[in-house]
């Protein structure tokens, strides 16, 4: 199974990697048409962008080339990688200011980097003097919990964690009573990847969720 997940891993890629090719030779002396933005569209969607990023970057477009005037494809090179850097410059970050602690649930399908993104977000807001407790729920993989571990102590952020195999639930229970009790300011708790398509799994992710409400009404304040 781990070895058909790394063939199609890398399948995605070497498709990711051909698409931002075929988006760097897109750009030359050619006409725009309705047919420029359908083949751009595609690009970018096969370039992993997302349909809503995607839809986004092309609607400003269209207005900039309404706007100026812009009749080639070579025009729209910078125009298209103004339009890729402001989303990168211009995260949509919430404010949780306000709330002592800040529960973050972080979930995601197996492989796609939860615990090194919850890793990266814990040092960024520790960075900015705020007091960062994490929480181990991914209790099934193995090694999850001494992956976690180890970003803690690098990152100098205690971790509550549980056994193996022990319900995550509970884990992400005691972690917002910890960050409670201990007046911490964000607690992010990492989850056990998992597909949308796994029913039970999906029902377990569910569980944690309202565990979480539970010891903390309004919680989690960001997924």
């Amino acid at each position: 199974m781990a070895d058909i997940f790394g063939k199609w891993k890398s399948g995605l890629e070497r498709t990711r990697k051909v698409a931002f090719g075929r988006i760097a030779t897109f750009f030359g002396a050619t006409e725009i048409t309705v047919d420029t933005w359908d083949e751009l569209e595609a690009m970018l969607i096969q370039a992993d962008l997302g349909i809503e990023t995607t839809g986004d970057i092309i609607a400003e477009l269209i207005k900039k080339v309404d706007r100026e005037g812009i009749t080639s494809t070579a025009e729209l090179r910078d125009h298209l990688g103004d339009e890729l850097q402001s989303k990168l410059l211009r995260p949509d970050i919430p404010d949780f200011s306000q709330l002592k602690p800040a529960v973050i649930l972080v979930v995601g399908v197996n492989g796609s980097g939860k615990t090194t993104t919850l890793a990266k977000l814990g040092m960024k807001y520790k960075n900015q003097g705020k007091r960062v407790l994490f929480a181990a729920a991914d209790t099934f993989r193995a090694a999850a919990v001494e992956q976690l571990q180890v970003w803690g102590d690098r990152l100098d952020i205690p971790v509550i964690a549980g056994q193996q195999n022990a319900d995550p639930g509970a884990v992400a229970y005691d972690a917002v009573q910890a960050g409670l009790s201990k007046e911490y300011d964000m607690v992010f708790v990492d989850t056990a990847g998992r597909l949308h398509t796994r029913f039970n799994l999906m029902e377990e992710l569910k569980k944690v969720n309202r565990v979480i409400s539970k010891a903390l009404p309004g919680a989690p304040h960001a997924t």
